[in-house]
């Protein structure tokens, strides 16, 4: 019997180990939704916003590393997926998107829904297959599902309505997925050169993005030959966690001071895996070695001495085999000690006897941190709840985090959730986010109520665009009430009344009580947070622009207040009382 379009799709799927199609239906993608209910091996993942079955995609594909599948509908629900899908482009993960398409003999007419996709898709998606007759099913979808494999990226097929139900008379073209485990070896005289520049260097420092997360042992294997310190990028927070020894943390504009000081005072910066985008945290005027294994990013955000294309964990054992070990730990004993001083100072500023209200948000992720399982994935929503989980959660060797870290969208959080706990249904999911950003997604909390995915969700709520106020006054502005201002519901209430559970916690002594419920929860928790809105999330190091920007705005907002507006008041009071909680 031969098989229709859909029936294929859903026969190769499988062949590859797709699970779920994250969805929402409509009438191009009805044959898929039919086929999907008659097979006992894929669930059709039915969200709220096709944004979110992308995001939810981005989730799943970024801790497995295999092919995630969302659909939308012909024209609108086809768009709705493009923020979710550029989330996943950036982050480098492989998602099938399958979107249907107006019926063939409508195409180019202006028909009731028709939009140009494939104009629309180009910058997303590496490969668009755009099938207009059954037989082309086969090769088209082989040759998607292969570039988003390899080159972990985001592909597209697009179906015409009518074909959907078609039947293939060729299948020629039909093949295994092909999944090869090769590696990009660099060349000996790469490996000379590097160790070359490396060797009797008493202040080097390694900065390790996610693209060194398979090459851990000879990373550190290389730290310790060189007395290197380890600066990590946000990405590789869960891979050169603050556990390890040699790890001095973080650099950019969420870091600390350590890590910046390690990659601006060294004589040499080797850069692994990493296209780190923030140049003014990068040095412009050492030696730079860059190793990856994509051309394109050697030299993209500062100059570099030595380049190379090579899979990290190969490169870097070579280098260690070839180098000349350092005997000098000072400079790496120095980053070591200011980091200790650091952690203890996060340390004492999340301690739960810190009982000042509104609560400060780094109490709430120090008490996650304490309870969480080992193996914990961690989901932070763009904005200050990223900075707040990476301060303040270790994450040793089995725990996870995922968010928008490239592509900067609001409102990852829960639909990655929703992915994670897909993947991964044993264990535990956070979801750090803040009020705003969960405003644009929190639809799909019933979602995870409908599939039973018992995800823990940490709702910061200040009230107010946290993250964009500080950026305003740091660009010298005064807070805008009106626009950054919000006006919540009542979280736990939503919760319930969708089916979930959850507490609202304004005192600090509720704090572990409410995590600690939401671990034994077996539906989706809501932690509401009431935490204050003046608490600062400030950069490793204030430039002179910035502190006369914060001057300026401050100024400002200081004049507003006496001229009666209450917010201004309200807003200097919180931010007061914030700094000397701590």
């Amino acid at each position: 019997m031969k098989e229709t379009v859909a029936e294929y799709i859903l026969k190769k799927l499988k062949e590859i180990g797709v699970k779920r199609i994250w969805a929402v239906t409509g009438d191009a993608l009805n044959a898929f939704a039919d086929a999907v209910q008659k097979d006992d091996e894929l669930e059709w993942i039915s969200v709220r916003h096709e944004e979110n079955a992308a995001f939810a995609c981005y989730g799943s594909a970024q801790l497995t590393e295999d092919l995630a599948v969302c659909a939308g509908t012909v024209g609108p629900g086809a768009l709705h997926l493009i923020n979710g899908l550029y989330n996943a482009k950036k982050a480098r993960v492989p998602v099938l998107a399958i979107t249907g398409q107006v019926p063939t003999a409508n195409i180019g007419t202006d028909y009731f829904q028709e939009t140009n996709l494939t104009k629309i898709f180009d910058d997303i998606c590496a490969f668009q297959g755009i099938i207009r007759t059954p037989d082309q099913t086969p090769r088209l979808l082989n040759k998607a599902i292969q570039i988003a494999l390899w080159e972990q990226t985001v592909v597209r097929i697009e179906i015409p309505h009518d074909l959907t139900t078609q039947k293939l008379d060729a299948d020629y073209f039909d093949h295994p997925i092909i999944r090869s485990k090769s590696k990009l070896i660099c060349t000996d005289e790469d490996i000379n050169k590097a160790a070359e520049i490396l060797s009797n260097k008493t202040k080097v420092t390694i900065l390790a993005g996610c693209g060194a997360r398979k090459a851990k042992d000879e990373v550190i294997s290389l730290s310790n030959k060189l007395k290197a310190p380890i600066v990590h990028t946000l990405k590789a927070s869960d891979v050169y966690d603050s556990s390890l020894e040699n790890v001095v943390g973080l650099t950019g504009l969420i870091g600390n001071h350590p890590g910046y000081s390690a990659v601006l005072n060294c004589d040499v910066l080797l850069m692994i895996g990493t296209d780190f985008p923030y140049s003014n945290f990068l040095p412009h005027d050492k030696e730079v070695i860059q190793i990856d294994i994509r051309p394109e990013n050697l030299g993209n955000r500062t100059h570099i001495t030595h380049g190379i294309v090579g899979d990290a964990a190969d490169t870097v054992g070579r280098i260690n085999a070839q180098i000349v070990a350092n005997e000098s730990a000072s400079f790496m004993e120095s980053h070591q000690k200011s980091h200790r001083k650091w952690l203890e100072k996060m340390e004492k500023e999340s301690d739960l006897s810190n009982d000042s209200t509104p609560l400060l948000p780094s109490l709430f992720a120090a008490e996650i941190n304490r309870q969480a399982s080992t193996d914990a994935v961690f989901a932070m929503d763009t904005g200050e709840s990223v900075v707040w989980g990476v301060r303040y959660i270790t994450f040793n060797n089995e725990r996870r985090i995922i968010g928008s870290f490239n592509h900067g969208s609001m409102a990852v959080g829960l639909p990655a959730c929703l992915g994670a706990q897909a993947a991964y249904p044993g264990r535990q999911v956070w979801g750090l986010v803040g009020d705003g950003a969960f405003g644009m997604s929190m639809h799909d909390l019933i979602t995870a109520v409908r599939y039973n995915y018992p995800i823990k969700l940490i709702v910061f709520n200040n009230s107010e665009l946290s993250f964009v106020k500080m950026e305003m006054e740091e660009a010298g502005f005064p807070m805008a009430n009106e626009s950054l201002k919000l006006q919540n519901p009542d979280f736990v209430a939503y919760a319930k009344a969708c089916g979930a559970d959850g507490m609202k916690v304004e005192k600090a002594e509720d704090i572990a009580i409410a995590i600690k419920k939401a671990i034994e929860s077996p539906k989706p928790f809501i932690i509401d947070a009431v935490v204050s809105s003046g608490a600062l999330t400030l950069p490793p190091k204030i430039t002179l622009e910035q502190a006369y920007g914060f001057t300026k705005s401050k100024a400002k907002e200081a004049i507003l207040a006496l001229e009666g507006d209450d917010s201004q008041w309200d807003n200097i009071k919180n931010e007061i009382k914030a700094y000397f909680a701590k």
